[in-house]
């Protein structure tokens, strides 16, 4: 039973929650809430708002027992009437059984890794990526040592240092003590012949093992890109320069929040700790996994690069990530030294190094240095316009003469949160939407299964169809009676995307108005964004070359639908790319290429940081870009050629009411 209210109890008060269909229990303190209940329980429960009762996925059905939960409009009357709750929002009174229901889980992201794994084979992300000599940051040379002598009677170590020098000349070079305790048995009772594995740190040669024998053909690294909502992984044989294998998984730092403020905000409050484990263990367990279906043991893994948004990078190294936040938005550090892995739990070689791509800025991290590296903005004649579409947004614009970058963080809603149905791209998950003349809609889920909800690819596609048939105005707005799948639902207007016979879970999936909402300011901020930077340089879209679109949910969208809608530039499909995830491409790089690392560094070092705060416009050009496509339609002419002469007129009255709108508005400022 649900009651609503506030109830005090003894601390010794317990109940035991059982989750179903798992049945697994946990006894837990009375004023537990479900949702950390379930967290304790090791379930897979979403949670994108962290707990704040905003975005209502932690749905779930209360079968026995008492809760005590805080109302919420985000549940409707007849989800009510079901027992459905919000886990954050519901304390436990005493003995539960609680169901988790499927559109609450995100378990089938197995199905995402298989799949991705199989495009990042196949992608081709940077046709323009520069290419640079074959010198990984760990690379194995094989030493057959003279045996010392009365007339050579240099020390162990001096001995090695001799012939790698004679091979490899370095301008330091330096030992740890624990590979110099090994020494002198080692060295014996190999006969004089060893590997060694050199790594790169800064200007310093570290001879960071020594093994028996000729082990130079086994030497692998490890390229991550640690995203907000997703962290991949790819096994590399630094001797081939071989893309052996590759792994992803959702971050399981979303049951904190999907939003990057949120998890600063718990880090800030003692959950650092529990982040950087969080993050840890979904990469040991990627590399784990790497190295079994390969046949490898942890000890061949010789480095790890990793590149991520800022505040991964800070979380990743157990490193507060509070300062970002708070004006003047400075981080604790913009470029990590390399570290051995084991210092930050990740499980290698014990000696195996671990560096992190530095970061831009501010909010701008070393996915965007990577992905600058990977596609050559660095080294192009032309200007051109990198755009990272993910939860933390980047954008980057420039050429070989000068670069310049910032954040426009478009929040979780192409991610799937901040929409009623949303879900990320996994098996089921909606990915394309046309809307036939008759208001028919045909849709193709992820795995061709049966639809669960749908993603961002797939929402982008959604309300650009519904604006071009007719069904939502330039606002977003719903238009009722356009089409019999507008309906109201709690006093709200929703578009019935597919209805619940054909559904897995068998209820109607919906674009609600309040989830138009939250995708045109999803939209809004990576366009405004764009424009702001290009502007800042006295730039226009039209000037830019070439629009390149990065990351894993870029590579699956649909130019013309993206543009119709206002998220990306109004240029012709041959000027706008999708260069798929040059973040794990600029990692990759840096893995197999000293050079490379070292170019790294000094992107980082010449690029640009712009604060959109300091945009005086920016406001205002957000607001202009919440409209479809923008309110200056002008800026997409290859949309108002589409528009039929009925679209046309309706569009003209609305930018004349808007217009009106906004006069009435400056007379009142």
């Amino acid at each position: 039973m649900t009651k609503s209210g506030s109830t005090r109890h003894t601390p010794e008060q317990t109940g035991r929650v059982l989750f179903t269909p798992e049945a697994e229990g946990r006894c837990v303190p009375v004023g537990t809430t479900v949702l950390e209940a379930a967290r304790g329980a090791g379930m897979d429960l979403s949670s994108p708002c962290g707990g704040d009762g905003l975005c209502g996925k932690c749905r779930v059905i209360i079968k026995k027992g008492e809760v005590l939960s805080v109302p919420t409009s985000l549940l409707t009357r007849e989800e009510i009437r079901r027992g459905y709750v919000l886990a954050c929002q519901t304390k436990v009174e005493g003995d539960l059984e609680v169901e988790i229901p499927p559109e609450s889980r995100t378990e089938a992201a197995q199905f995402l890794i298989d799949v991705d794994a199989q495009r990042f084979r196949a992608l081709n992300p940077a046709a323009e990526a520069v290419s640079f000599p074959l010198a990984p940051l760990a690379r194995k040379l094989w030493l057959n040592l003279p045996p010392p002598n009365l007339d050579d009677s240099l020390s162990d170590q001096s001995r090695v240092y001799r012939e790698i020098q004679r091979r490899h000349p370095a301008s330091v070079m330096q030992m740890g003590l624990k590979v110099v305790q090994k020494l002198p048995r080692l060295l014996r009772s190999a006969n004089w012949s060893v590997t060694a594995t050199l790594g790169s740190r800064g200007g310093t040669l570290e001879i960071v093992q020594l093994e028996p024998g000729n082990t130079e053909g086994r030497n692998y690294g490890i390229a991550i890109d640690v995203g907000t909502s997703t962290v991949v992984t790819h096994l590399l044989n630094l001797v081939t320069t071989e893309r052996v294998d590759a792994e992803a998984v959702y971050n399981s730092q979303r049951k904190w929040g999907a939003e990057v403020t949120r998890r600063m905000i718990y880090a800030d409050s003692g959950g650092l700790d529990e982040l950087q484990k969080a993050v840890v263990e979904d990469i040991n367990s990627m590399i784990a996994a790497l190295v079994e279906r390969n046949n490898l043991s942890l000890n061949d893994i010789t480095a790890v690069v990793c590149s991520g948004n800022t505040t991964m990078a800070h979380l990743l190294l157990g490193i507060s990530p509070g300062s970002i936040r708070k004006s003047p938005y400075v981080s604790a550090t913009s470029s990590p030294p390399p570290v051995r892995a084991v210092e930050t739990g990740i499980k290698v070689n014990p000696r195996g190094l671990l560096y992190v791509v530095p970061g831009i800025g501010g909010w701008v991290g070393g996915d965007i240095t990577a992905g600058i590296l990977a596609v050559g903005l660095h080294r192009s004649e032309r200007v051109r316009m990198l755009i990272d579409i993910g939860t933390n947004g980047e954008i980057a614009i420039g050429n070989k003469e000068w670069m310049i970058a910032c954040s426009a963080s478009a929040g979780p809603a192409f991610e799937g949160s901040g929409v009623r149905h949303g879900m990320k791209a996994m098996r089921g998950a909606i990915e394309r939407v046309t809307i036939s003349a008759d208001g028919s809609v045909q849709y193709r889920t992820v795995g061709s299964a049966r639809p669960r909800g749908i993603c961002g690819s797939g929402l982008i596609d959604l309300v650009a169809e519904l604006y071009t048939a007719g069904f939502i105005d330039r606002s977003g707005r719903l238009l009722p009676g356009t089409s019999e799948r507008i309906r109201e639902s709690d006093g709200l207007l929703e578009f019935v995307v597919v209805p619940g016979t054909r559904s897995e879970h068998g209820k109607d999936i919906c674009v609600s108005q309040t989830d138009l909402t939250n995708v045109l300011s999803a939209k809004a901020a990576i366009y405004s964004g764009a424009q702001a930077l290009a502007s800042s340089v006295g730039l226009d879209f039209k000037s830019i070359d070439s629009v390149l679109i990065a990351g894993g949910f870029g590579s699956y969208i649909d130019r013309e639908k993206a543009i119709t809608l206002g998220l990306i530039p109004d240029l012709p499909l041959d000027r706008i790319r999708f260069v798929g995830n040059t973040s794990i491409l600029g990692s990759q790089m840096a893995l197999l290429s000293v050079e490379a690392w070292q170019e790294l560094n000094k992107i980082a070092q010449s690029v640009t940081y712009y604060d959109l705060i300091s945009h005086t416009q920016y406001y205002d050009e957000f607001l202009a870009a919440k409209f479809i496509p923008h309110t200056e339609l002008s800026r997409f002419e290859s949309v108002a050629a589409r528009l039929t002469e009925p679209q046309a007129q309706r569009f003209s009255a609305e930018r004349v009411g808007h217009e009106a709108l906004a006069a009435t508005r400056k007379e009142r400022a």
